[in-house]
């Protein structure tokens, strides 16, 4: 879409936008300075910025689901799309693009249709993000990795422990940063930023994967030398209470690449949703999201074998066979939960329920494929393994409380045990939540409420986040501020059972960290925009290949990404 209005030369641009006050300079290893004429706050360290970013989305919903149903726009009710400028439009807020002086010079504004502004801020916002994510990595650099005392308290082994390839990651950043600056100094109106997206995703973006998977270790032995190390934590406390860290830790600029990446994808994800249906915006957006897809694919996937093999061997250790003994390690096999829950014992007569062994505990590994039914040692290290089953053979009955001492309770019933006989379990859990997670995590695909995301209506419930949650058990799933779910199960006691809409993930977390969204419309708009994003990467898989064969690789079809901490897996997909 193009406009009359003529556009200032690259000197004029640069002259307009180039405010000693507003300027972003960017310095790095290679002694020269990268000049970004953007209005990125000087204070703004990326975790800053993508927290308030964050919080700026969570108030756009609030105030979208206050709206009524149903009520014009000419009955002084802010349509979706201004009230986004609106809310970001503030003294609070991260800079718009439709408030740099050279665009509202220019008389753009005056000519530009409402969507076209909203697409424009949203490129914008990936640029200006970008910019301070470098930011904060030159702090990494500069204020941790180059700093001498922290540097000679540790090993040269250490050193790669906590801080990974991040220079090779800092190089991909100010190439990526120079391209979108290059492209935002051509015209005001920014024309794309997606193609440069998928053009360094595909060439330069492997480092985060390298990094990401490097976490698993980087984050135990920080751990470790923390502890061990005196010297180091002396040095670290004192960086730590540096003015320009802005009272952040250390760990929150560790995790930075792994956060950029996803947040990345988001932001693509975006633009895809604003870009004009089968345009050329639109075509590069699915390209870009597929890849940035696949990469957080990729960097799941390596953390989560490393991790679960660990886990596995470290659970293998504990286990005593008392007979038939089951092979835990797999490469197939890995950990969905595990817990202490109570055995019930003997008929449901008075006389046993006033008998001290009624219940005894059992402790319950639960693994993708199979489960272990085993009982604690006198020392509590190790675990006497009872009964198995693989998990395609066990169906769970609820049963409704009938008292206090019968309260949480369910059948598990094993079709074929380890001894190939049938056997059934009276289980009863801690709380309510905890026996439904039981139930949900032994059985999941028995009951109709497991729908895709695009089957749901608007009348579903839906939540939006409102604080992190990083998740504490294996069913439970890691929530971002602002992500938005629909919600599959809640108890009275505090729980949930959602679904991401942006990737289908699915766990539990608990109800104090969201806040139900309540407008029909506002749902429904949600499932619209996860619905478009789904159609247009199925449409465009073929189209994105072809169009991505000039970058010289072809662009897979990319499942659904799991859960960087954990994943929500159906049995029935495991057997297929």
């Amino acid at each position: 879409m193009t406009f009359s209005v003529p556009p200032p030369t690259h000197a004029q641009t640069k002259v307009l936008l180039n405010n000693p006050n507003n300027i972003l300079l960017l310095s790095n290893k290679h002694d020269h300075v990268l000049i970004l004429s953007l209005f990125v706050p000087p204070a703004f360290l990326y975790q800053e910025y993508r927290d308030t970013s964050k919080q700026q989305e969570i108030e756009q919903r609030r105030q979208q689901d206050g709206l009524t149903s149903g009520v014009s726009a000419g009955l002084g009710v802010t349509s979706p799309p201004a009230l986004q400028l609106q809310l970001r439009n503030n003294s609070r807020s991260l800079s718009l693009w439709q408030n740099l002086e050279v665009v509202q010079q220019s008389g753009l504004l005056t000519q530009l249709p409402q969507r076209e502004v909203i697409i424009q801020e949203a490129m914008f916002e990936l640029v200006t993000s970008e910019a301070s994510y470098y930011k904060s990595l030159e702090v990494l650099e500069t204020h941790f990795l180059k700093n001498p005392v922290l540097v000679n308290t540790l090993s040269q082994s250490d050193m790669h422990f906590l801080f990974s390839n991040i220079e090779e990651v800092m190089k991909a950043s100010e190439r990526f940063l120079m391209d979108l600056e290059n492209r935002i100094e051509q015209s005001l109106q920014i024309s794309d930023v997606c193609d440069i997206v998928y053009d360094h995703a595909i060439k330069h973006f492997h480092v985060f994967i390298t990094y990401v998977i490097n976490q698993v270790y980087q984050e135990k032995n920080y751990r470790r030398i923390l502890q061990g190390n005196q010297s180091f934590r002396e040095a670290m406390a004192q960086l730590e209470n540096q003015p320009h860290v802005r009272g952040l830790s250390f760990t929150s600029f560790l995790i930075l690449p792994f956060q950029r990446i996803t947040r990345l994808k988001m932001l693509v994800q975006n633009i895809l949703k604003r870009a004009e249906e089968n345009s050329d915006m639109e075509a590069n957006a699915i390209k870009a999201h597929q890849q940035l897809e696949q990469i957080v694919k990729e960097c799941n996937e390596g953390v989560r074998k490393m991790s679960r093999t660990e886990e596995l061997i470290s659970i293998e250790k504990t286990l005593e066979f008392k007979s038939k003994s089951v092979p835990v390690i797999s490469h197939s096999r890995w950990l969905l939960k595990k817990g202490e829950v109570q055995q019930m014992a003997g008929p449901k007569s008075t006389r046993t329920m006033r008998s001290k062994k009624l219940h005894h505990p059992v402790y319950l590994f639960l693994f993708n494929n199979l489960l272990l039914i085993t009982k604690r040692s006198s020392s509590g290290e190790k675990f006497q393994v009872l009964d198995s089953c693989t998990r395609a053979m066990l169906r769970t009955e609820d049963m409704e409380d009938q008292g206090q001492m019968l309260a949480n309770v369910f059948n598990l019933k094993l079709l074929e045990n380890q001894e190939e006989r049938h056997v059934s379990y009276m289980l009863k859990t801690s709380s309510m939540s905890d026996k439904l997670r039981w139930i949900c995590a032994l059985t999941p695909n028995r009951r109709t409420r497991f729908m895709s995301t695009s089957a749901r209506q608007p009348a579903s419930p839906q939540v939006q986040c409102i604080q992190s949650y990083s998740s504490q058990e294996p069913d439970e799933l890691s929530i971002e501020m602002a992500d938005v779910l629909n919600i599959l199960e809640r108890t009275d006691d505090g729980w949930m059972m959602g679904e991401r809409l942006h990737d289908g993930e699915k766990g539990w977390f608990p109800c104090r960290v969201v806040e139900e969204i309540k407008n029909q419309e506002v749902r429904a708009q949600n499932l619209r925009e996860c619905q478009r994003i789904h159609l247009a990467q199925e449409g465009g898989a073929s189209s994105g290949s072809r169009l991505g064969s000039r970058g010289g690789r072809r662009t897979p079809k990319t499942p659904k990404v799991s859960n960087f901490f954990g994943t929500w897996t159906d049995p029935s997909e495991e057997e297929q």
